[in-house]
């Protein structure tokens, strides 16, 4: 396994100088790599930042999402070429910044519904859309990881079975699917049964705990995850997708209203350590406790 720690934590984004000593003491933690928010796509400034990461010694994947002028299953066909353009500016950036994979749920706008299901239209526009994105990472040497979410934020992919079919339809190597623990605690039945379902076209895990705060303090069922990963025989990228209040703007967007954590830097070393534990066969719930909030 390679062990990440998703940046959002602290920022949409990290380009900053301010955030290098972060990167230097999330390496000194253990960490393989981070995954890089890219939302402003400026290809330049992120291969500045992928020569600061590869100094440091860190590998990298990124994450972005698809907004509402910009949709790749937009019933607007210039809607939908705008989305295809924006996410192979995105995958520039990728490969300008060593940013190995590209992951989210950039295959529809989030946090957009039509109050009904996806539609027979709607599945074709959007594979329409990603073939063409994933034929561009292909060409870039970026692999992709679409990420099904939960109901209340995304109503185009919600379960693993979907999302499996979906990247299988696009049918484009480099291009598979990614397990986020958070979004399926609230929409599958059996971690065992999602994962298997998903294993074939698996790329990445989103490790996150059921409030999105410190990996392993909550209810998500950890030991039947990472059992089932091994059973599948994963081997990728863990990354700990957590959220805080750093941000006035992520805070509602990711819906946080209240501090559930000490800071930031203890979620993520104790996140890595729950991590480590869990994939060397340790119990399911992590012995690492936080003291009460004041």
């Amino acid at each position: 396994m390679k062990y990440s720690m998703n940046m959002l934590l602290w920022s949409d984004c990290v380009l900053e100088e301010k955030y290098f000593p972060l990167f230097d003491r999330l390496k000194e933690m253990g960490f393989d790599g981070i995954e890089i928010p890219v939302f402003d796509p400026q290809p330049d400034k992120y291969a500045a930042l992928g020569r600061r990461l590869d100094a440091v010694g860190l590998e990298r994947t990124a994450v972005t999402v698809a907004g509402r002028e910009a949709n790749p299953i937009s019933p607007d066909p210039a809607n939908r070429k705008r989305a295809v353009e924006n996410l192979k500016k995105v995958l520039d950036c990728c490969q300008s910044g060593g940013m190995e994979i590209l992951v989210g749920p950039y295959y529809a706008a989030i946090g957009e519904f039509t109050g009904q299901a996806p539609t027979g239209d709607e599945w074709k526009w959007g594979l329409e859309s990603m073939r063409q994105v994933a034929e561009y990472g292909r060409k870039l040497g970026v692999g992709l990881a679409l990420e099904f979410l939960n109901r209340f934020e995304i109503y185009f992919l919600n379960c693993a079975a979907d999302t499996d079919r979906f990247v299988r339809e696009i049918g484009i190597p480099g291009c598979g699917s990614l397990y986020d623990t958070f979004h399926a605690n609230i929409e599958e039945k059996s971690a065992s049964l999602a994962i298997e379902k998903i294993a074939g076209t698996l790329r990445q895990v989103h490790i996150s705990e059921n409030d999105r705060s410190t990996p392993g303090l909550g209810n998500v069922a950890w030991e039947e995850t990472f059992l089932s990963l091994q059973r599948v025989g994963y081997d990728g990228w863990l990354t700990i997708e957590a959220f805080g209040m750093a941000m006035p703007a992520l805070s509602a967007a990711t819906k946080i209203w209240r501090r559930m954590f000490q800071d930031e830097e203890k979620l993520a070393r104790d996140g890595l350590a729950f991590m480590k534990k869990m994939a060397a066969g340790g119990p399911g719930r992590s012995a690492l406790l936080e003291k009460p909030l004041p």
